[in-house]
């Protein structure tokens, strides 16, 4: 057994641990409280086994399903940046290509790279895989948002905005579409979102 490589793999396992503890704006569907990276990476995984059949084009479950797990672990270092938040994301990606030198880096250099590799195509979002998983992290904040009354889009957030937003899910899995466009009416209809 290789004793350093082992040792650089449970280091960054310790590491990741440390996303429970990253919160974003989105409540829990019950509205009990904000929910943390960990939790939205697990629902992204789940929704990527259910919801397979509506990618639009085939995927390869098992690269959708590491993606949406890695792909906030930057968090870590770069924090959460709300995506309605205009200055937040001014240096977004600075931040978090430092977070993916550093965090990524923990592992040993194979898995490193693999896990760089991953969290780049979902940046990127250029294949299947990557603009699928895409959509489902635009879809599953959407309805969260949706669940919990509109609550991350008080302050402003207009339907055009969140359209923008949710223009993956077009790309990524055109037949959830219709189900976008329909929380978004609804949404606006009993005023959780502004016109």
């Amino acid at each position: 057994m290789d004793m350093d490589r082992l040792k650089r793999q449970i280091d960054f396992i310790v590491e990741i641990d440390k996303l429970k503890h990253i919160f974003r704006r989105t409540l829990l569907m019950d509205m009990s409280r904000n929910e943390n990276d960990a939790e939205h990476s697990w629902h992204l995984a789940v929704m990527a086994i259910l919801l397979k059949e509506y990618a639009a084009q085939e995927v390869d479950l098992e690269k959708v399903i590491k993606m949406v797990l890695v792909h906030d672990l930057v968090e870590i270092d770069a924090g959460d940046t709300f995506c309605y938040d205009e200055k937040a994301n001014l240096d977004k990606r600075e931040r978090e290509l430092c977070a993916a030198e550093r965090i990524f880096n923990i592992l040993p250099p194979d898995q490193a790279a693999e896990i760089r590799a991953l969290w780049d195509e979902f940046e990127e979002c250029s294949t299947p895989e990557a603009l699928f998983a895409a959509s489902l992290d635009r879809l599953q904040p959407l309805l969260h948002n949706y669940h919990t009354k509109g609550h991350t889009w008080k302050g402003g957030v207009t339907s055009s905005r969140v359209y923008d937003r949710m223009a993956k899910v077009r790309e990524g899995a055109p037949e959830l579409w219709a189900l976008v466009e329909s929380i978004v009416r609804d949404s606006i209809e009993k005023g959780y979102l502004k016109e």
